[in-house]
């Protein structure tokens, strides 16, 4: 029997599992909104959750322990600057999960999972940086 077991297997290793939080919540928090499985949604929230909890704290320590809940690309001043500043008064409740329907391929339900009260020039900035970064490789190779 399972009984007080929490957490789904999600069909994988327990190290594949947590690379997989580990980027989702990277992820979360760089574009601020993003679609995935309902079931991998719900597992993510009390993750991303707890990270802004600990971001809150603002100390050392809580950064360190960012840094290791963390994959190494992720930018974990984000939730130490920003996301505690725009949560202060705010008791937990950061995410939503909104249904998005079935996919198509394998009718898998689908989740978006956003910040509540996120800031929607995030996804914008980001694909700015993408746009900036390739035209300046085009010009490179141009020359």
């Amino acid at each position: 029997m399972r009984h007080r077991i929490s957490g789904r297997k999600l069909n994988r290793s327990s190290a594949h599992r947590k690379a997989l939080f580990k980027n989702l919540a990277a992820a979360l928090i760089k574009h601020e909104q993003i679609i995935t499985t309902l079931p991998k949604a719900k597992d993510l929230r009390p993750l991303v959750e707890k990270m802004i909890t600990i971001g809150k704290k603002g100390t050392l320590h809580a950064k360190r322990q960012l840094i290791s809940k963390l994959p190494k690309k992720a930018d974990f001043n984000k939730v130490v600057n920003e996301l505690s500043e725009r949560y202060k008064e705010r008791n937990g409740g950061y995410t939503r999960i909104i249904k998005k329907g079935f996919r198509y391929g394998d009718s898998a339900p689908m989740a978006i999972i956003e910040f509540v009260d996120r800031n929607k020039e995030a996804k914008r900035q980001v694909e700015e940086k993408k746009e900036d970064k390739t035209s300046e490789n085009k010009k490179k190779e141009d020359n």
